[in-house]
């Protein structure tokens, strides 16, 4: 399926790689080839999302970049360098859909027969396989903007701002890149994924631009007048010895500062829900749950809520966006604070990309444990964040850096 969108300058694959949960769909979904697409930056994205589904009310498969806060808190703005260059907002109308769910395949599209299913069906089993390799040309040095030293002193310039009451938690990130190196963006996401399978995996090419997608985290889901959102906040590592790795499980889990980052995250999202739900509906469905990925353990909420009938459904998606997970709190302030001391424009990175249904249902992952490539200037790029609180240790918030870009680093590096 990959393989075979791949050759389109537009595709989007979504695979939650077996994990087993009460709010997945699908087990992997495929658009691929644009019929329209909706191209915009940040100023009137939302309403024009809005009218671009009321236009076709068919699937819609795309992205919220980060940088839509610029629309949605008026006065932001985003100034650094971005070597990857996605929109602000995109979104396509596939000429084709491919579903796997419960041992099935649905295959769909525009005016579509029994025959033009099939033949989809048959080119993608007939799709050569071939392995090929990440890197096409040789290693170039991983740099970053952020090195260390500017790291620590971000970080506790950082909690000085927490001192003086601006803010109490912020979600700082740092940028790792390679330039001038040429690489066969399948095989990377194929090699991350197979590194670190995740619920939220995604491959997504806009032409010259691509996205290799390992997210454990769901932003937000719409199911009828239902939507929910699940946080994470709050890291561990594995640990391959079974009685240590449960040991490391319920630190995670009565980690008081984890739980204080969970509890803020929380808060902020329930807050965001309830500017569109149903007064009185919001409610946390569960609280400092506990998951394990392939490399690391994560503590995840989940909220939820009921929206009144014929709200626009961008509107629950304009008012919670930026994720709160991906910010802090309080949210403007810490946007503020994010695009001073980080040295890079975080583009797609910390936004969002996912489907919208025929029927203005969505669901949308988070775009972090990700690698973003453009193909034109050949510059590769993956951001790793934590959040930031008062009492954070600046040499740890850097060593979970570090371990959640190890595995990205491992993909590029072999």
């Amino acid at each position: 399926m990959l393989d075979w969108g791949n050759q389109f300058n537009i595709c989007c694959f979504l695979d939650n790689n077996s994990y087993d949960s009460p709010w997945h769909q699908y087990e992997a979904i495929l658009a691929a080839d644009a019929l329209v697409t909706l191209e915009v930056t940040a100023g009137n994205a939302f309403p024009a999302l809005q009218a671009f589904y009321n236009t076709h009310q068919d699937w819609l498969f795309g992205h919220l970049a980060y940088d839509l806060k610029n629309e949605t808190v008026p006065g932001l703005q985003s100034q650094h360098y971005d070597g990857i260059g996605f929109p602000d907002m995109c979104f396509f109308l596939p000429r084709v859909v491919i579903q796997l769910q419960k041992g099935q395949v649905h295959i769909g599209g525009e005016s579509f027969s029994e025959q033009d299913a099939y033949a989809v069906y048959t080119a993608c089993l007939r799709m050569p396989v071939h392995v090929a390799n990440v890197r096409n040309s040789p290693l170039q040095p991983l740099q970053s903007r952020l090195d260390h030293r500017r790291y620590i002193t971000a970080v506790k310039a950082l909690q000085q701002h927490i001192l003086q009451g601006d803010c109490y938690e912020v979600n700082f990130c740092r940028e790792n890149y390679m330039e001038q190196i040429s690489v066969h963006p399948p095989a990377l996401f194929a090699q991350l994924n197979a590194l670190s399978p995740a619920p939220f995996a995604a491959y997504y090419r806009l032409d010259q631009r691509y996205m290799a997608c390992s997210s454990p985290e769901r932003f937000m889901q719409k199911k009828g007048d239902t939507v929910i959102s699940q946080p994470i906040k709050g890291t561990s590592r594995k640990d391959p010895d079974p009685v240590i790795d449960r040991q490391l499980q319920q630190q995670l889990f009565h980690n008081a500062k984890e739980r204080a980052e969970n509890v803020m995250v929380v808060d902020l999202v329930r807050n965001d829900l309830s500017h569109t739900a149903l007064q009185g509906t919001v409610k946390v469905a569960e609280l400092f749950g506990i998951y394990s990925f392939a490399n690391v353990h994560h503590m995840i909420s989940t909220v939820a809520a009921q929206l009144p009938p014929q709200l626009p459904f961008t509107e629950v998606l304009r008012t919670a966006f930026p994720m709160g997970s991906m910010t802090g709190a309080p949210k403007i302030r810490v946007m503020q604070l994010i695009e001073q001391y980080e040295q890079t424009r975080r583009g797609l990175y910390s936004g969002a990309v996912g489907y919208i249904t025929p029927a203005g249902d969505f669901d949308f992952n988070v775009v972090i444990r990700s690698m973003l490539y453009n193909a034109g200037n050949q510059y590769l790029s993956f951001q790793t964040g934590s959040a930031i609180t008062f009492y954070s240790d600046p040499e740890k918030e850097w060593e979970e850096c570090l371990l959640k870009a190890a595995v990205m680093e491992k993909t590029i590096t072999g």
